[in-house]
């Protein structure tokens, strides 16, 4: 009975290998390669697959999602002889399984060496200045030449990227107080216009005050003249209406003299000739009142003489 026993054992055991060898599952976005005594027979989808069991084997699962994979910096020359570190980022996806696995060994090593040749060949062409500020041209070029080679191993590149472009550290420290030197250039340039526009606006400033000063001062000088003016007719039409005679006048030039000789400024003062004709004028009328008393004396000491003599 125990031999039977085994026998049963490793008949069940060989079945249970069989059924796991027979049912492949694959999962979504994956692909499977199947030989059959090491031929390609066919490529297992997604989902629930039978083989043959001892048969069939599986020789490869791919993924068929997109793929990033990112490269070492490479050392690379550029058209003026500096050698600048380039890391470079690529997007693949693989389309075909077949050709992914049968026309290319290690289809991630010949997409490294392919980029860094390609990449080589780019960047010697040109100088350091156009390769920092061409970052989108060398994709562009790097993508199209590594979409057109690796098309026959079943794969697309997606998108290529330059991560980092790194120049020597000479050139780096150039570069350097080149961007410090133009920024104090430009800062400087700045700090002179503010201070020309400054300038500007403070002398436009300066102008249009100075013209509204002078007008202010030319229309209060308008208006103080013209008060003035109207002051004078005022008195001169006052004078006029109240007839005023010789006398009168000499007597007003007499009372206006001393006003003329007040203040500190005045050490010398010069008798102006009309003075004598005031004079003049004010004796005449002095005289006339003292005839007028004179001979109001005159009678009054007539009729004293007159009169008899008390006893």
């Amino acid at each position: 009975m125990q031999p039977i026993i085994i026998v049963l054992i490793i008949l069940v055991v060989l079945v249970f290998i069989a059924l796991i060898k027979t049912i492949q599952v694959i999962p979504q976005a994956s692909a499977a390669i199947v030989e059959r005594f090491g031929r390609y027979t066919r490529t297992l989808n997604a989902g629930l697959n039978i083989v043959v069991p001892f048969i069939d084997s599986i020789r490869n699962r791919i993924d068929l999602r997109e793929q990033v994979v990112p490269f070492p910096p490479q050392p690379v020359i550029t058209q003026d002889n500096l050698v600048v570190n380039i890391d470079t980022v690529i997007y693949y996806q693989v389309t075909d399984a077949r050709a992914a696995t049968y026309e290319v060994a290690s289809y991630i090593q010949a997409i490294e060496q392919l980029t860094v040749t390609t990449l080589r060949n780019i960047i010697g062409g040109m100088d350091l200045e156009r390769t920092l500020t061409s970052r989108e041209e060398i994709n562009a070029a790097l993508r199209g030449v590594l979409d057109e080679a690796t098309g026959k191993w079943g794969i697309r590149v997606n998108r290529v990227e330059l991560k980092a472009i790194e120049p020597p550290t000479s050139i780096q420290d150039s570069m350097e107080k080149q961007m410090r030197a133009d920024r104090d250039k430009r800062a400087a340039i700045l700090t002179a216009e503010g201070i020309r526009q400054s300038q500007i606006l403070t002398a436009e400033g300066e102008k249009q005050s100075a013209i509204l000063r002078a007008e202010g001062e030319a229309k209060a000088a308008a208006l103080r003249a013209e008060g003035e003016a109207q002051a004078i007719r005022t008195v001169f039409e006052s004078i006029h209406a109240g007839d005023p005679d010789q006398k009168l006048l000499s007597y007003q030039y007499l009372q206006m003299l001393p006003k003329i000789a007040e203040g500190d400024a005045n050490k010398l003062w010069i008798v102006p000739s009309e003075i004598g004709d005031a004079l003049k004028g004010l004796s005449g009328a002095f005289g006339n009142l003292g005839s007028g008393m004179s001979g109001f004396n005159t009678g009054t000491e007539r009729e004293r003489r007159e009169e008899p003599p008390l006893d």
